[in-house]
Formats: C-alpha cells, sequence, structure tokens
C-alpha cells in the first residue's frame, strides 16, 4: 500500500483479479490431476509427462502470436476466446481417460492459457505506474497464486477421494471469468489506447524488435531454470511420493512460499531494484532440488521432515525469481514493448515448466526422479552468470 491507496483500488486492476483467479483456477486444478488421469487410463511415467508437456508446447506456440492478435482483434474478443478454449476442454476430459484424448485437450487448454498468461501481465504492465510495478506484479502474483496453492496440492485428493468429475467441474471456472475480461477490455481502452486495433504499429529504427528480444533473454532464461525445476516438482510429487497427505502437504507448503515470496519481493524490487535479490535465490534453488532429491532417493520411503523443508525452499526462488524477471523484463524494454515483454516472459515460464514435466519424466524412466531433480537443481545453478551480469545501460532494473 502507498500513499495513492493500495494497489487493486487502480482502474482495471479488480477485473484483472478476477479474471486471473478464474483463468488459473481452471489450469492448476488439472496440472497434477491430467497426468494422473492418463495414468489410470494405462499410461507409463513418461507419457503422463507428456500430458503438461503438450499443454505447454502449444501454451508457448500460442503466446508468440498473442501481441499480433491483441493488435487485429482488441483486448475484449481475445481474452473471451482464450477463457473459454482454456475452460471448455477440462469438461470434456471426462469422455475418456486414453492417452490421446488427454493430449489432444491438453493442446487446446494450452492454446487458450498462452492467451491468458501473455494478456494478464501485459495489462498490467499498461495499467500500473512504472513505480509501483513491483507491488502490481505482487498483487497479480498472487491472483496466480491462489488457485495454484489451493488447487494443486487439493487437485488429486478430490479426484481419488471424491471423484475426477468434481476436477473436472471446477476445470470450467475459466468460463467465469469471461465478465471480468470484458471489463478488463474496457479499461485498458481507456489506459492504453495505443495498445488496441487501429494504433500505429509501425516500427521505430531506434528502437527495434531484435534488440528487445537481446535484453529480454537474460530474465527469460533465468525463469527458465526456475520453472524447469518447479514444474518438475509440481507435476510428479504425487507419483514419487506414497502417501498423499505428505504429497499434498508439500505442494501446499511450496504454493504458499511461492505466493507469499513472488507478492512481498515486488515492494523490494521497486524500493531497491530486482537485481540484488536475483543473486541469492538462483542458488536456493539448487539447494532446494538437491534436497528434494535426496529426499526421495530411499528405496523405503519419502524423508518427510526434509522433503518438506526442500519444498519450502524451492517455493521461495520459485516464486520470487518469477517476480524479479518479469520486473526486470518490463525494464528492459520500451513501453511499445511492453507486449513482446510478456510474450517473452511467458514463453520462458512456460518452456520451463513443459521442460520440467518432459525431460524430467524421461529421465526418471531411464534412472530415478533423485537423479532426475539433481539434474534440475544443476541446470537453475548453472544460471547464476546470469543473475551476477550487470544489465546494459539501456535497461533499466535496477
Amino acid at each position: 500500500m502507498s500513499a495513492r491507496g493500495p494497489i487493486w483500488r487502480e482502474p482495471g486492476m479488480a477485473p484483472l483479479v478476477v479474471m486471473t483467479c478464474a483463468g488459473f483456477s481452471g489450469y492448476a486444478v488439472l496440472l497434477t490431476v491430467a497426468p494422473l488421469w492418463a495414468v489410470d487410463g494405462g499410461a507409463t511415467t513418461a507419457g503422463s509427462g507428456l500430458v503438461n508437456g503438450v499443454l505447454l508446447l502449444f501454451t508457448v506456440l500460442t503466446q508468440l502470436f498473442v501481441p499480433r492478435a491483441l493488435r487485429r482483434f482488441g483486448w475484449g474478443p481475445v481474452l473471451a476466446v482464450g477463457l473459454v478454449l482454456l475452460g471448455v476442454p477440462g469438461v470434456l476430459l471426462s469422455l475418456s481417460n486414453e492417452l490421446g484424448v488427454v493430449l489432444g485437450l491438453s493442446a487446446v487448454r494450452g492454446i487458450g492459457f498462452g492467451v491468458l498468461t501473455v494478456t494478464g501481465s501485459a495489462a498490467l504492465a499498461a495499467l500500473v505506474d512504472p513505480k509501483r510495478r513491483g507491488e502490481a506484479i505482487g498483487t497479480y502474483g498472487l491472483a496466480v497464486a491462489v488457485p495454484n496453492l489451493v488447487l494443486l496440492p487439493a487437485g488429486p485428493w478430490i479426484a481419488e477421494s471424491v471423484g475426477y468429475w468434481v476436477t473436472f467441474a471446477v476445470s470450467a471456472l475459466p468460463l467465469a471469468g469471461i465478465p471480468a475480461a470484458l471489463r478488463l477490455a474496457s479499461a485498458l481502452r481507456l489506459s492504453a489506447p495505443d495498445l488496441h486495433p487501429g494504433a500505429s504499429a509501425a516500427p521505430d529504427p531506434n528502437d527495434p524488435e531484435s534488440a528487445a528480444y537481446r535484453r529480454l533473454l537474460r530474465p527469460m532464461l533465468l525463469l527458465l531454470a526456475v520453472t524447469l525445476a518447479g514444474g518438475a516438482v509440481i507435476t510428479f510429487t504425487p507419483q514419487m511420493v506414497d502417501s498423499p497427505s505428505v504429497a499434498a502437504g508439500g505442494l501446499l507448503l511450496m504454493g504458499l512460499a511461492a505466493a507469499l515470496s513472488r507478492w512481498r519481493v515486488g515492494v523490494l524490487a521497486d524500493r531497491y531494484g530486482a537485481r540484488r535479490f536475483l543473486v541469492p535465490l538462483v542458488p536456493l534453488t539448487g539447494v532446494g532440488m538437491a534436497l528434494v532429491s535426496w529426499s526421495v532417493a530411499d528405496s523405503d520411503g519419502v524423508r518427510v521432515g526434509s522433503f518438506l523443508v526442500a519444498m519450502l525452499l524451492v517455493g521461495l526462488s520459485y516464486g520470487g525469481l518469477q517476480n524479479l524477471t518479469l520486473v526486470v523484463s518490463f525494464t528492459a524494454v520500451s513501453r511499445r514493448h511492453h507486449n513482446l515483454a510478456s510474450a517473452v516472459w511467458n514463453v520462458g515460464f512456460d518452456a520451463g515448466t513443459a521442460l520440467g514435466s518432459v525431460a524430467v519424466g524421461v529421465i526418471a524412466e531411464l534412472t530415478s526422479f533423485a537423479t532426475a531433480f539433481l539434474i534440475a537443481g544443476a541446470l537453475a545453478v548453472a544460471t547464476l552468470p546470469l543473475a551476477l551480469q550487470r544489465p546494459a545501460a539501456t535497461e533499466r532494473d535496477g
């Protein structure tokens, strides 16, 4: 909160939060349930890893085209179509648990999710003063994190204790976010008329898109590494931990740590700059993943205490680096490239999550979960030079 009032009272922030909560609820409830549904249909560990891999492959492919779609069709139509594509296929999953059907519907959900992710963070940059951007990203992060916090750990328990049909019904919640999406589009028409159809899209020779891509590469790679690790933990915890209550508790702890970290680190980034907080969170990811690996290495069962501590550490770095890399991305480029920054950041997020699902699943199939998580942690630590690197003078990330 500042002298100007709570950040969520800024015009357009309330519908953005409502739309985001509804959309991510439909996404989160199936992130761990859809792979389990495929396993019930006879899929292997590698096959179940493909479920979220396909979802996020189509998410990434869609994200690359969202900025252009916004300029051509406008915010309202693009948001509405995205929420429909995200909400309807989850209900259709109830028709079959065959791997081919699950993968096909995951692809459609990925298109809808790609629209939601890019438009959400791009709208944030257009609505809020740059001096409060970290705080706004934190608030937006809470809208993303709360569904993950509640529904990620609860999803498998609901599916196995009550029935898969309940999780499929919850996955339709993005449809309830359409009215808020249309209100958000109206607010953006006032605050960012230059980002709507009809606005000039002529290239600026002094601010080329190629230079923007280069500046966005560093935060994207940092984000990709931490989401690879976090995505692997989220996808495979229900499969590698025998006790449903321990698995749910670990995912809840990770989600809570990620939500609090993503929320509060934004205020600190506004005050002190983002760079100084990047450096400690990168090795923390590696420490957390190494501890996850050690906790599940014993064939007699998971080491519960160390596993829960590991989930806490992974959650802190997972949430904090999401906020900080988005702050760095927006401050690395001019306003005309903010939609591009949102797309590139989301590509890093979802490509990392997809790699965590597919690659770690394959490695675990060939070796073990302990080895796979250790490799994921090492990849995260390998990005430390990027966190230590001082940004160029044109990057204003503090």
